[in-house]
């Protein structure tokens, strides 16, 4: 039997400067961006690994990382006796290295440094700003049973997506033969590959790549040495790899639920779809757990408000009248008469005192005041919002950028720490 932990090492990317997710990432890095109200991005692949069995976790990042190392520091402590672990690698200039990360094989060339002070045969490559459920152990294992240099796990997509992704040309036995960045659709009848009867069936004929990489130690170190210039798995190392007829470069095909939160938009699609009947990523499972930091945290609590399909984290107060289709974070604070809908609450860091409560007009407390209305919203954290207060979003407001809050995509969003004044407006009217 395999024990994939003691060969295995994952590397999960922390990503770039995340100015897709402005500004929910102007004062974090994007692994730390929260999720489903309690949650933080990188809370899943370090999930998905331990419910696969691998252990051994490294976080490469190095924008706005206080509050990620905090998180990981907090959440992720294993067994003395044991070998497990998952520390961050932030970027850094050193006698060898005088520039940050350049992309992500260059952060993990800059790192290897430290994986030399481990032994391990395989590296397991994660995105720490995806929302999925996979085995990778199973994955491991594939990628070890068919001796492949190079796994690549795909999912399959349709024409309309096909073009935003790098597509695979995969045979029958999953070998990958060809790569094209992004293809043009005048080009995409040349790129279908093998998949199941049921996507066939839903059109998803081409084989995108998931940013989702197993190597053989060897492999990824003659690679990235050879490549000295490559900076970019996705754009230059495993095109490379592919048109390498010496190295094997297989697929590892996904059909579960899989969303790349690279925008504002995909993270308030990603959270929301969670408030469904029957989601496709699954939260209530016996085994395959999303863990995240332990805050024991009060139950939370409502008077007079009706909610539906809705998910409400630990440690809230809630009097609003209605919250539907909507995500309220940890210690959220709603008042009277409020109304929430499609919208996306992310909570607070901290509860004010009963002292501090009743030194501030109750306008200015943290949370949600009286009778507000707020649609197709994102509210960051520690956040104050007057009384009577209008937001809604909609696809036909322009793009802004103000002090308190942003639009984007639609969306608006009250950025971290801001006060929103009583009476206040913002976005179109009601709908």
């Amino acid at each position: 039997m395999i024990n994939i932990n003691e060969k295995t090492v994952a590397l999960v990317l922390g990503g770039g400067v995340g100015s897709r997710l402005y500004p929910l990432t102007k004062n974090r890095s994007k692994p730390a961006v929260p999720v489903v109200g309690k949650y933080r991005l990188i809370d899943i692949p370090i999930s998905n690994c331990i419910n696969s069995n691998i252990r051994r976790m490294y976080v490469l990042t190095q924008f706005n990382s206080a509050s990620l190392n905090r998180h990981v520091k907090n959440t992720y402590s294993f067994d003395t006796f044991s070998n497990a672990f998952v520390d961050i690698l932030a970027a850094q200039q050193t006698p060898d290295n005088k520039d940050w990360f350049q992309g992500t094989a260059d952060a993990v060339r800059k790192v290897q440094y430290e994986l030399k002070k481990i032994e391990y045969e395989y590296v397991l490559i994660l995105s720490g700003d995806q929302l999925y459920q996979m085995d990778l152990e199973q994955f491991m294992l594939k990628h070890i049973n068919e001796e492949s240099d190079i796994t690549i796990a795909t999912i399959p997509v349709n024409d309309k997506d096909a073009s935003g992704f790098g597509i695979m040309k995969v045979d029958e036995s999953n070998e990958i033969l060809k790569f094209i960045e992004k293809p043009h659709a005048d080009v995409l009848h040349e790129w279908t590959s093998p998949v199941s009867s049921q996507m066939q069936n839903e059109g998803r004929n081409y084989l995108a790549s998931m940013g989702i990489y197993a190597f053989k130690r060897e492999v990824i170190d003659v690679l990235l040495e050879d490549l000295a210039d490559a900076i970019d798995f996705g754009k230059e190392i495993i095109p490379f790899a592919v048109n390498n007829k010496e190295l094997k470069v297989n697929s590892y095909p996904f059909e579960g639920y899989w969303s790349d939160i690279g925008s504002v938009s995909s993270y308030y699609e990603a959270n929301l779809n969670l408030t469904k009947y029957l989601p496709q990523y699954h939260l209530y499972d016996n085994v395959r757990k999303l863990f995240t930091r332990s805050r024991s945290l009060a139950p939370s609590k409502f008077f007079n408000s009706k909610l539906n399909h809705t998910l409400v984290s630990d440690g809230c107060i809630c009097h609003a009248s209605e919250i539907s289709n909507s995500i309220i974070g940890i210690r959220s604070r709603i008042g009277k008469g409020t109304i929430i809908r499609d919208s996306i609450l992310m909570g607070n860091d901290y509860y004010q005192t009963l002292e501090k409560m009743e030194q501030l007009p109750d306008n200015e407390l943290l949370g949600i005041g009286n009778n507000c209305y707020l649609q197709h919203v994102i509210i960051d954290k520690n956040v104050r919002v007057g009384h009577d207060v209008t937001i809604v979003g909609s696809s036909d407001l322009a793009d802004v950028e103000t002090p308190e809050y942003c639009i984007k995509e639609g969306l608006i969003i009250i950025k971290k720490g801001a006060f929103i004044k009583d009476g206040s407006h913002i976005g179109s009217n009601k709908s």
